[in-house]
């Protein structure tokens, strides 16, 4: 039930981030945008292996997570200037505490390096699934506006 609960809201995120990108004019928000989309995407391939959609493959949920590492690690610096654009969900809380959110990407990268080595059952997937999302979780909570 949580994976399915889990699966739709992801599903919703990527729609939601996907309405959101028309308009944006900011180039470096646009950038950080498609970022935050592409560990959505993979966010999305992890989800539908958990809850059955699609046939679980160690190999293809490895390179999710590793893509998601790799998106993590680059988070901070896409943020470092505080740019803006009046399609951006981004908070000002970002940089006025700039130190609390490079380490929640730091924590997503390090949890997703960790799964993109361990994965090997779908039974690993669910549990690294649900401890990725609360990654993604700790930092909208206060780093994302609500649209």
């Amino acid at each position: 039930m949580k994976n399915i609960f889990f699966s739709t809201a992801l599903a919703l995120l990527v729609a939601s981030a996907a309405l959101a990108h028309n308009g944006v004019k900011n180039a470096a928000v646009m950038t950080r945008m498609n970022a935050m989309s592409g560990i959505g995407a993979e966010m999305k391939t992890l989800g539908k292996m958990a809850k059955g959609a699609a046939a679980f493959d160690a190999n293809t949920a490895k390179t999710a997570a590793a893509v998601i590492a790799k998106h993590a690690a680059n988070t901070p610096a896409l943020f470092e200037a505080q740019e803006d654009d009046p399609k951006s969900e981004a908070t000002a809380m970002i940089w006025t505490n700039f130190a609390d959110f490079t380490e929640k990407a730091a924590a997503m990268e390090t949890v997703a390096l960790g799964l993109s080595k361990s994965i090997s059952t779908p039974d690993d997937l669910g549990a690294a699934l649900k401890a990725l999302g609360d990654t993604c979780k700790a930092c909208h909570t206060g780093y994302r506006q609500k649209r």
